[in-house]
C-alpha cells in the first residue's frame, strides 16, 4: 500500500490515507512533486501515461510525478519514483517551484488536488520506462514543449500546463539545472 500526505489548507500535514483510496471524485488536499528531467544535451523528457492510469490515462506530460510518503523527504521521493517509473538515476535534482499547488477534474471525473513543488533534474541513466506507468516516451527540445503545450494544451496533463503557465510567470527559464543541492541532491525538504 502506498500512503499519501494530507494537507490542510495552509500545507500542512494533517495525517496520511491509501494512495488507493485518496484519488476520487472528492479528492482531499494532498503532497505530491513534479519533475522534468533533461539529458546531457539539455532536452527534457516527456512521457505519456500509461493507459492503465486511474486518471488522465493516455495523455503527455513532464517526465515524473508522485506522492512523498509519511515522513519521506520530497527529493528522496523523486529519485524512488523516477527509479520506479522510468527505470532511471537522476544525478541534479533542483527545486524550482516551491508553492506550486493546482485543482483539475479529469473526464471521468477523478479530482487532483495537490500541493505539488516542481523540481528540475539531469538524468544520470537512460530511460526504461515501466510499461504500467509510462507508455510512451521521447527526450525533445524544451522551447518545443513549449510550444506544442501553447499550441494544444488539451494534449497535456493539466498540470504540465499550469506549470509552464506559472514557469513562464516567474521567469524561470525551462532549461536543465547546473547545479546540485547542497547534499548531493536529496536534501531534506519537509513540507
Amino acid at each position: 500500500m502506498e500512503s499519501v500526505v494530507l494537507l490542510d489548507a495552509d500545507h500542512q500535514e494533517v495525517g496520511s490515507a491509501d494512495k488507493a483510496e485518496v484519488h476520487t471524485r472528492t479528492t482531499p488536499l494532498h503532497l505530491a512533486f513534479s519533475c522534468h528531467v533533461f539529458d546531457a544535451e539539455g532536452r527534457v523528457l516527456v512521457t505519456r501515461r500509461s493507459l492503465a492510469k486511474k486518471a488522465w490515462p493516455g495523455v503527455w506530460t513532464n517526465s515524473v510525478c508522485g506522492h512523498p510518503g509519511p515522513g519521506e523527504p520530497r527529493q528522496d521521493a523523486v529519485h524512488r519514483r523516477a527509479e520506479f517509473e522510468l527505470g532511471m538515476e537522476l544525478d541534479v535534482v533542483q527545486m524550482v517551484i516551491p508553492d506550486f499547488a493546482y485543482r483539475a477534474v479529469d473526464a471521468s471525473g477523478v479530482v487532483e488536488n495537490e500541493f505539488c513543488p516542481v523540481y528540475f533534474a539531469r538524468a544520470a541513466s537512460n530511460p526504461d520506462p515501466r510499461p504500467s506507468e509510462v507508455s510512451e516516451h521521447h527526450w525533445v527540445a524544451p522551447q518545443d514543449l513549449v510550444a506544442a503545450v501553447r499550441a494544444t494544451p488539451w494534449a497535456f496533463s493539466p498540470w504540465l500546463v499550469f506549470q509552464m503557465q506559472e514557469l513562464e510567470s516567474r521567469g524561470i527559464s525551462y532549461q536543465a539545472p547546473t547545479r546540485n543541492t547542497p547534499d548531493g541532491g536529496r536534501e531534506a525538504d519537509h513540507a
